[in-house]
């Protein structure tokens, strides 16, 4: 199986391993993730105006390429899903914005928000499914606990997202148990890390990711997981204590992919 993939910037730097490790997970379940030959940083936040067009063009554009090719598009980062997902909502319901971004990029065809937009996580649970993903792990994370981190950017706002419940999301646990982990609830595992502040007020960013380390270590996980670049970096840059990886590492982990840590 070949699916439309769109990286994003990060995952070509600082989050290598993230992007790294799903590629090589795909490849070992028989998913190859092609990644759009032409595609431009999806804008990384999703802009709050509802009439700002610019900013959510080069989505429109990636989702409109994935549309002529195979019809599905695959991500990985948190933030690139949740701007490539909203942005094609948008198209579906938003007469206004589908004529003006369609007449702007001047595309073959008009695209209307057709495109199936994935998040690798997705893909895992609803193609592959988690039995099968259970039956070809080889190092099975048994007896580690870890806290699944889900963040802000993921699930919601739950109806453009519709991945999970938004408030009570499962698909992280899910993934782990398969893993053969165990998966510790805490409370702050939909919270904001404080990541999107951390220029304007450090502080306050460094405060809201301790916060979340310090709830999940004191109800005994050994280490976070999440999907998304940036709470990596917030939680691993402005708190002490538990360490913080991605679900792919864990994947590759279990997968037998990676080197014996």
């Amino acid at each position: 199986m070949v699916l439309n993939y769109y990286p994003g910037c990060t995952l070509k730097n600082q989050a290598a391993d993230l992007d790294r490790c799903a590629r090589v997970s795909a490849e070992a379940l028989g998913i190859t993730l092609a990644e759009l030959p032409q595609w431009q940083c999806c804008g990384g936040v999703y802009p709050m105006a509802t009439d700002e067009i610019a900013t959510r063009l080069s989505a429109v554009r990636a989702l409109a390429e994935a549309g002529e090719r195979t019809g599905t598009l695959v991500t990985v980062c948190s933030a690139c899903h949740h701007v490539l997902k909203r942005t094609n909502e948008d198209l579906k319901r938003d007469e206004t914005f589908r004529t003006r971004a369609n007449g702007y990029l001047a595309l073959p065809r008009p695209y209307e928000g057709q495109t199936r937009v994935l998040h690798f996580l997705e893909l895992l649970r609803d193609t592959v499914g988690f039995e099968r993903l259970k039956q070809a792990v080889t190092r099975p994370l048994t007896g580690r606990r870890i806290g699944a981190y889900y963040g802000c950017l993921l699930r919601r706002p739950g109806q453009d997202m519709k991945q999970d419940e938004p408030e009570e999301p499962r698909i992280l646990e899910d993934f782990l148990r398969a893993r053969g982990a165990e998966p510790v609830p805490f409370a702050m595992r939909n919270e904001c890390c404080g990541g999107y502040v951390t220029l304007e007020n450090r502080p306050l960013a460094a405060a809201r990711a301790q916060a979340v380390v310090d709830n999940a270590e004191a109800q005994g996980a050994e280490l976070l997981v999440t999907a998304c670049p940036l709470c990596k970096y917030n939680l691993m840059q402005h708190a002490a204590g538990v360490p913080t990886v991605y679900f792919t590492q864990l994947l590759a982990e279990a997968l037998g992919l990676t080197e014996e840590g």
